[in-house]
């Protein structure tokens, strides 16, 4: 689908087993503001640049377009989407997923049932800012699991209208991030386009039932 040469990966990950690390003491929790708050977890999956390479080649990836500004644009990334009761398209990720689970269970209360994968070509693709709220987000705490492969990319994060700089963290290479709390609906993220030839990269969002 790409050329190899535009995929540098990790030197960490050279001759690595593939693995799901644990969280607990390893996770570094970053507090916002109105009740929301993140978690990072750094190199959570070892060996991820087979399992990017993995996805690069089986996920039936996907270009949509959708209504924005009165008009119809192409979104600016490929998607495929995971339903409650679907099979995750890799072991790995399954395995991820109950590491999740188990984990968050005392907070969220209940386990992430679905995976939306996003594949960011190179840095013209991107995301804009916005609030996962289609759904139970809306109104309710809860949380969103990302799971990044690939190129690094920045994830940008800013309260609701504004007012100080936005929060910037570089994930890629099996990073975690998760949004818990009332991120969703008093936070914004988004993936902002870059002007340096970056290579791709591999989103993996685990969410709870009728959050989007």
């Amino acid at each position: 689908m790409f050329d190899d040469a535009w995929f540098q990966g990790s030197l960490l990950d050279v001759d690595t087993p593939e693995s799901v690390g644990a969280l607990g003491a390893a996770v570094e929790r970053v507090p916002l503001t109105d009740g929301a708050w993140l978690d990072l977890r750094r190199g959570w999956l070892t060996g991820a640049d087979d399992l990017f390479a993995r996805l690069m080649e089986t996920v039936p990836w996907r270009a949509e377009r959708r209504m924005m500004y009165e008009r119809v644009v192409a979104v600016p990334r490929l998607l495929c989407f995971y339903g409650d009761g679907e099979d995750l398209p890799d072991p790995l990720l399954t395995e991820a997923r109950a590491t999740l689970d188990h984990h968050y269970a005392p907070e969220l209360g209940e386990p992430f049932t679905t995976a939306g994968l996003c594949l960011y070509r190179d840095g013209r693709d991107s995301v804009a800012w916005h609030g996962d709220t289609i759904g139970r987000g809306s109104s309710e705490d809860t949380m969103v699991a990302i799971l990044s492969l690939g190129t690094p990319r920045t994830l940008a994060l800013r309260p609701r209208g504004g007012g100080t700089p936005p929060l910037r963290f570089e994930i890629g290479h099996g990073d975690l991030l998760v949004m818990g709390g009332s991120c969703q609906r008093t936070w914004e993220h988004a993936v902002p386009k870059s002007a340096r030839p970056l290579g791709p990269r591999i989103s993996v969002q685990f969410r709870p039932r009728g959050v989007r």
